[in-house]
């Protein structure tokens, strides 16, 4: 049995979380200054932490071997298998020429590409992170815009940016779930308190689109559009918290702002009104099943029979235990094999392919072309999840949590960092509320702050670190046929999620005083 240490170098809180850090910092480095591709930073900052947890925190090889691996396995399933599945889904529209019929269908919206992007990226992209998350409005939303011809580069960059604010409603609310089933607090607050702290990214985001899109032209010429779009994510998200189930939010946000942008560029700008009959129908015709599937899944009878199918256990040669003497939770392991978002996607895949007049040979060869082109992002993020489950068992995670939340009341603004920190590592939203949203709630006790407040703005700040999380930099740079130049990527978004951390740190220092202290929920 390993039992957690959470200050192993000389009994310092500061010591050891100096060499807590050395993972990340050498993840950070490899990627982004020394401009290593994704799998090779992923691959040794995997080993560095392996170094740390045996050689500094003294926990034993097999068990970080073990932990490793657990990590590795997860990052596979359900993490990537998600992004996988809607990849090949919109891979088979392409097969049959349909997709066509969907990009043609944007530029009846509008001929101007800057109006496209936005749709695709922002609107569209949110209601593919609200139905499936892990990735999946990257791969498909980054394709469709190279489409358009806009310039591979900008295309990923302006995806990994627009798939933030959606993320924490995101994968049929799975972050918010995770973290109430974790934390104890009740989901309706936790919604709501998000729903007061994500939409104020979205309403920057499109502006942050246009100008990585054009610069100040675009902003000049395209802000009203922006402004729209962004003003009615933010209102559907806000006012969908406090209304919806944390499973439609980003649904019902996503299909209510397509439709009032669409409305309003009938009025503020003139577009094309041409109709593509049967094509467009096919094209959308997945993501017909995709919903229908996804709400068939919640039926209950449904979902039970479903659940059937899922295997819970101790991952083998695993035992560690916390200081207070109680198994640390990441040794239990849950794969939920059909009820997970990658498997709902993939059944929707299937019942959908006759309807599309794909072949049975057609659909398993296009499978295993996808599968292979994202070869080496199973790679990464099989490592870099696999780190993450290393520094968490060891104690690494901990040790840097409790360093930051020293800062007593302070910690408020550091608050939305750490879920940015976890959410860049693992690439899910939902680990980093796994990896610490329980040390949220622990630090807001002893600090004297609203546990609802850091919880969420755990969940807040991880939106924004997806953007740089080698998962999805790697998807991103298959999907524009950039693979091993994520390092590249990474530079061209970093600068963008720290100034969307910052925003969302100061209102979060602001919720956290009597200035907006009312925007949490008794």
């Amino acid at each position: 049995m390993y039992n957690q240490v959470f200050d192993p170098v000389a009994h310092s809180l500061s010591w050891s979380a100096l060499f807590a850090s050395l993972p990340l910092l050498t993840l950070f480095m490899t990627l982004g200054v020394l401009r290593w591709e994704a799998r090779r930073a992923a691959l040794l900052s995997l080993a560095v932490s392996i170094a740390i947890a045996t050689g500094v925190y003294a926990m034993p090889l097999g068990q970080v071997l073990a932990g490793a691996a657990e990590g590795a396995a997860i990052g596979f399933f359900p993490i990537l298998w998600v992004g996988i599945s809607a990849i090949w889904l919109y891979r088979l529209t392409e097969v049959t020429g349909h997709s066509l019929a969907l990009r043609r269908a944007f530029d009846s919206i509008s001929d101007d590409v800057r109006i496209q992007a936005i749709f695709i990226a922002f609107c569209f992209g949110s209601l593919l992170e609200g139905l499936a998350g892990g990735g999946s409005p990257v791969a498909i939303c980054t394709v469709m815009l190279v489409a358009l011809r806009v310039p591979p580069v900008k295309a990923a960059v302006i995806c990994l940016i627009a798939d933030t604010a959606p993320v924490s409603f995101g994968a049929l609310g799975l972050p918010i779930t995770t973290l109430a089933k974790l934390t104890g607090l009740p989901i309706a607050p936790l919604s709501a308190m998000i729903g007061r702290q994500t939409p104020f990214l979205a309403l920057v985001l499109p502006f942050i689109l246009l100008y990585i899109l054009d610069g100040r032209r675009g902003l000049r010429e395209i802000w009203p559009f922006a402004l729209v779009s962004g003003v009615t994510i933010a209102a559907g998200q806000s006012l969908g918290s406090l209304t919806l189930p944390v499973e439609l939010v980003d649904i019902v946000s996503a299909l209510v702002t397509s439709a009032i942008c669409v409305l309003f560029l009938r009025v503020w700008s003139p577009s094309t009104t041409q109709t593509y009959g049967r094509d467009l129908i096919y094209a959308v015709l997945p993501y017909v099943f995709v919903v229908l599937v996804v709400v068939a899944a919640q039926i209950k009878v449904i979902r039970d029979v479903l659940g059937r199918a899922t295997s819970s256990f101790a991952w083998p040669g695993l035992s560690v235990v916390g200081p207070d003497g109680a198994p640390v939770s990441a040794v239990d392991a849950k794969f939920e094999w059909l009820l997970s978002s990658g498997s709902l996607l993939l059944i929707a895949g299937v019942l959908v392919v006759p309807f599309l007049g794909v072949k049975l040979k057609t659909a398993v060869r296009t499978y295993g072309e996808t599968l292979y082109g994202l070869r080496w992002t199973v790679v990464t993020v099989s490592s870099v999840v696999g780190l993450a489950y290393v520094m968490n068992l060891s104690g690494q995670i901990i040790t840097l949590g409790l360093w930051a939340a020293g800062a007593g009341s302070a910690f408020a603004p550091i608050s939305p960092l750490i879920g940015w920190l976890g959410s860049a590592v693992t690439g899910s939203d939902t680990s980093s509320n796994a990896l610490f949203g329980m040390l949220q709630v622990t630090t807001a006790r002893h600090a004297g702050l609203p546990e609802i407040l850091l919880a969420a703005a755990n969940t807040s700040g991880g939106v924004v670190g997806k953007a740089i999380s080698p998962q999805n930099l790697s998807i991103a740079a298959v999907a524009v046929g950039l693979t091993g130049r994520e390092g590249y990527l990474f530079r061209q978004v970093f600068g963008w999620t720290l100034l969307l951390i910052a925003i969302l740190s100061l209102l979060v220092f602001l919720q956290s005083t009597s200035v907006l202290s009312w925007m949490i929920p008794s």
